[in-house]
């Protein structure tokens, strides 16, 4: 997968993004619904990052949590928290194309990974890893760029923390490059690809997926009638996904 190098250099700045308020309300709050019950589960999260849904998931129960990702100093960072904190989490570098993993899982999330994938074949090299590392019976879990998101709202998300840009038609394959502002005007930046809704449900059951669906993102109850996250809620740049290995 292209990009580990940049990760390595923006990994710190990345790691402070989880600290940017959509993550907590309405990113950390979705992934944990989607989630539910993990207690006593074995769960690989590729594309884990510094580890912060790695360790938040050992925390709420998981039996194991085993976190991947291209990145080096990403790695490093998951590896420093675990040192500092011992709660049972193991990580590996590796990039998803070339993961095979040594057994299978009850659940594999994938946390901004998918949209990795700059071409249908790229999806489905990565779907099938996912397909390959689950139990039968177990599930992916996912939470990613938005396909659906209209790109003329791309650039209205400012407010929140960040922007989007892309190409005039965004066609298959089109980068979607994310500025992440952490603190105010010094931004950082890096490329997701646009595949549409129709390529991810295609691809999900090609590979052997069932009952793939769309999980549009919730607002923490806490931020209940605050007008702030209107405009993030009416157009949500990102979704979550889950799929059933049967």
């Amino acid at each position: 997968m292209k990009g580990d190098k940049h990760y390595d250099e923006i990994a710190n700045e990345y790691k402070e993004s989880k600290e940017l308020s959509f993550r907590k309300v309405v990113e950390k709050y979705s992934i944990n619904l989607m989630l539910g019950n993990i207690e006593g589960k074995d769960i690989l999260d590729l594309a884990c990052g510094e580890g912060i849904y790695s360790r938040m998931m050992k925390n709420e129960g998981a039996k194991s949590v085993f976190g991947v990702d291209i990145s080096h100093e990403m790695i490093e960072l998951a590896k420093k928290a675990e040192k500092e904190n011992p709660i049972g989490c193991s990580y590996e570098v590796n990039d998803v194309f070339d993961f095979k993993p040594k057994k299978e899982f009850d659940i594999v999330t994938g946390f901004y990974l998918l949209n990795y994938a700059q071409t249908r074949e790229d999806l489905k090299k990565m779907c099938q890893v996912l397909f390959n590392s689950i139990k039968k019976g177990g599930k992916f879990i996912g939470f990613n760029d938005n396909p659906m998101n209209k790109k003329e709202n791309y650039g209205s998300y400012r407010k929140y923390g960040f922007i989007k840009e892309t190409t005039p038609e965004r066609e298959e394959g089109a980068f979607i490059k994310y500025t992440m502002f952490n603190h105010g005007e010094d931004g950082f930046t890096f490329n997701n690809y646009y595949l549409s809704e129709k390529t991810y449900e295609e691809v999900f059951k090609e590979v052997g997926f069932q009952n793939f669906k769309w999980v549009e993102g919730k607002l923490d109850p806490k931020e209940k009638g605050n007008p702030f996250w209107d405009d993030f809620m009416k157009d949500q740049p990102f979704i979550g996904m889950t799929a059933e290995k049967i």
